[in-house]
């Protein structure tokens, strides 16, 4: 079984906010493939389905962004998933622009929290992960209030079609086609 992660922050006043952008990406898949996400188990939101014939666990931790690794190692720790080839995670990264995602094959934390408590919980950052652009901080912003203030309707816009891609991105990768996967959306989007 593929276990896929969406990142983000629990309770109705973080819905919608950049940080939840991984919660979305989850949300959509769960709608498309219609997979019930309402399992409360390993400290978080799951559900089982299938995905273009791949048996999946989506998951949405509920221990809040810091504390992601938590629910994320109980979740491949009662599966027996292996966190190098059955698990692949989605996040915001502010370091893209909106529209645009990230596929890598492994990698450091790079300022990100979740990410961050997930390898020190796992320990391993050798695991899948699809960024998704939520914008640089505006200067003289702060950080927490950036990632947890909500997009403006033109950047909602490009972060929905995002999420389009986010999902394509699943299924190739679900398949083992990373590669084909980085190749087709990493490409940076016209700001």
């Amino acid at each position: 079984m593929f276990v896929i992660a969406g990142l983000g922050n629990p309770t109705k006043q973080y819905e919608g906010t950049r940080h939840n952008i991984g919660f979305d990406v989850i949300d959509a898949l769960a709608e498309k493939y219609n997979i019930d996400v309402s399992d409360k188990k390993h400290k978080a939101l799951c559900g089982k389905g299938v995905i273009d014939g791949e048996k999946v666990l989506l998951v949405k931790p509920q221990t809040f962004m810091n504390l992601s690794g938590e629910s994320i190692a109980e979740v491949l720790n009662y599966y027996k998933a292996d966190a190098e080839s059955e698990f692949l995670v989605v996040f915001d990264d502010i370091s893209l622009a909106p529209g645009n995602i990230r596929i890598r094959k492994k990698g450091s934390a790079g300022g990100h929290n979740g990410i961050k408590n997930i390898i020190a919980m796992t320990g391993t950052q050798n695991f899948m992960r699809i960024k998704v652009g939520v914008g640089e901080k505006p200067k003289g912003w702060d950080l927490a209030d950036y990632v947890l203030g909500r997009f403006s309707k033109e950047d909602r816009e490009k972060v929905d079609a995002a999420i389009e891609d986010a999902m394509g991105a699943v299924v190739l990768m679900i398949h083992g086609e990373t590669d084909h996967a980085m190749n087709q959306y990493n490409a940076k989007k016209e700001a």
